[in-house]
C-alpha cells in the first residue's frame, strides 16, 4: 500500500506496463536503419526478427541470453508493481527456452514524490520474484526520473541446439497460448478506478506467475518456435510469428482464452491507448473474420503485461506441450489456432 500523503502510482505515468512501448509502426521505423550493424557469428539471435532475446553461442554447449525489459507501474502497490515487472522481465529468458542465471535492476524513481519506503517496496517486490526463479539480482543502476520506472536486465543460459526463436514455425503447426489475454483492459479499469477486488486479484495472478515451461518446451523436437505475448497483444505477437516463418497465422477467436469480465469491461470504455496504436501499426496484415465479437479487435491488440507463452508444435506434439503447462500450474493454456500456408494477409482469424 501507499503512503497516505503520496500520490498513486498509476497517477504518475502516462502509461503502464508493456502499454508503454513505442507503438510497432514507429519502432519499425527507429530501427530500420540498425540492421547494417556488423554482426558477429557467435550471435544466434540478434534484432532481425523482433525476438524475445539476443542469444550469443559461448561454445558447443552454453550459449548466453541477454534481455531487458522496463516500465512504469501497471498497478498502485508498489510491491506488486515489482513483482510484475520483474516477472516480465525474467519472461524472455524463458521464451527463449533457456534458465535464468542472475539480473540487474533498472530503477528510475520520482525521488522528490515518492518516500524511500515506497521505493523500497517495488524494490522487494522484484527481489521476491528473482527468488522464485532461483536467481540474484547482482548489481543495476538508479536514476532520479520524472516518472517511476523499474525493471531487470536478465541473463541466462541455454544449449545452441535448443534455442527456441520466433521465425521457426511450420506450415501445419498448432499455435498453444499459456495465459488468458485481457491484463491491458483491467489495467485500464484499474487507472479509472473500475477494477473490483477479484478483478486485481486475477490480473496480478496472472502477470506473475513466471513462464517456467520454457525450457522444458524447448527439449521437446516438435516445439518449433517459442515466444511470449506482451505490448504488442496477441495480434502483435502471432504477427511476428508469421513474417518470420513467411506464412500465415490462424487464430480460432472462440479458443482464445480471456480474463475473467474483460468483454463487459471493454464495453464500460476500459480499452488502453495502446490497443488502438497496436492495430493502427498492423492492422493492415490482419483478416478479420464475420460474426466476431465486437470486442475481438480489441482484445487482440490489448497490450499484456507478462503474458503467458505462444508455442508453435506439430499436432502430435500438443498433448505434450499442453502437458507441461498443466505441470507447471498453468490450467489455462489452450490451442488457439494453427499456421497455414502463406496467404494475402499474415494473420487471420475466424
Amino acid at each position: 500500500m501507499m503512503p497516505n500523503n503520496e500520490p498513486r502510482l498509476t497517477s504518475l505515468s502516462h502509461g503502464g506496463g508493456c502499454g508503454c512501448k513505442i507503438a510497432p509502426a514507429v519502432l519499425s521505423e527507429i530501427l530500420k536503419g540498425t540492421l547494417q550493424m556488423p554482426i558477429p557469428k557467435e550471435l544466434m539471435v540478434g534484432i532481425a526478427t523482433a525476438d524475445d532475446a539476443a542469444v550469443y553461442k559461448i561454445n558447443d554447449e552454453q550459449a548466453l541470453i541477454a534481455t531487458t525489459d522496463f516500465f512504469m507501474p501497471i498497478v498502485d502497490d508498489p510491491y506488486d508493481f515489482g513483482r510484475i515487472a520483474a516477472t516480465n522481465a525474467i519472461s524472455d529468458v524463458y521464451a527463449m527456452g533457456g534458465k535464468p542465471i542472475l539480473a540487474l535492476a533498472l530503477v528510475g524513481m520520482p525521488i522528490n514524490v515518492l518516500s524511500t519506503e515506497t521505493i523500497g517496496k517495488i524494490l522487494a517486490g522484484g527481489a521476491s520474484v528473482c527468488n522464485t526463479a532461483g536467481i540474484p539480482i547482482a548489481g543495476g543502476h538508479t536514476i532520479d526520473s520524472v516518472e517511476p520506472i523499474y525493471g531487470l536486465v536478465v541473463l541466462g543460459l541455454i544449449h545452441p541446439d535448443r534455442v527456441k526463436r520466433n521465425d521457426g514455425a511450420r506450415a501445419g503447426d498448432v499455435m498453444v497460448l499459456g495465459k488468458p489475454i485481457g491484463v491491458g483492459i483491467l489495467s485500464a479499469a484499474l487507472k479509472k478506478e473500475a477494477l473490483d477486488a477479484a478483478g486485481y486479484a486475477s490480473m496480478l495472478t496472472n502477470a506473475t506467475k513466471l513462464n517456467t515451461p520454457g525450457p522444458e518446451l524447448a527439449e521437446l523436437p516438435g516445439v518449433h518456435a517459442l515466444t511470449d505475448v506482451t505490448g504488442f497483444g496477441l495480434a502483435g505477437h502471432a504477427l511476428e510469428i508469421a513474417r518470420g516463418a513467411k506464412l500465415t497465422a490462424n487464430i480460432n477467436w472462440a479458443d482464445v482464452p480471456l480474463l475473467p469480465d474483460v468483454s463487459e469491461l471493454i464495453k464500460k470504455g476500459m480499452v488502453t491507448g495502446a490497443s488502438g496504436r497496436n492495430w493502427e501499426g498492423y492492422g493492415k496484415e490482419i483478416t478479420l473474420g464475420s460474426g466476431l465479437p465486437a470486442e475481438c479487435q480489441t482484445l487482440l491488440s490489448d497490450p499484456q503485461t507478462s503474458g503467458g507463452l505462444l508455442v508453435c508444435c506439430s499436432p502430435d506434439t500438443v498433448p505434450e506441450v499442453l502437458a507441461v503447462f498443466k505441470r507447471h500450474g498453468f490450467d489455462d493454456a489452450a490451442v488457439v489456432g494453427h499456421i497455414g500456408e502463406a496467404q494475402a494477409t499474415r494473420l487471420m482469424v475466424s
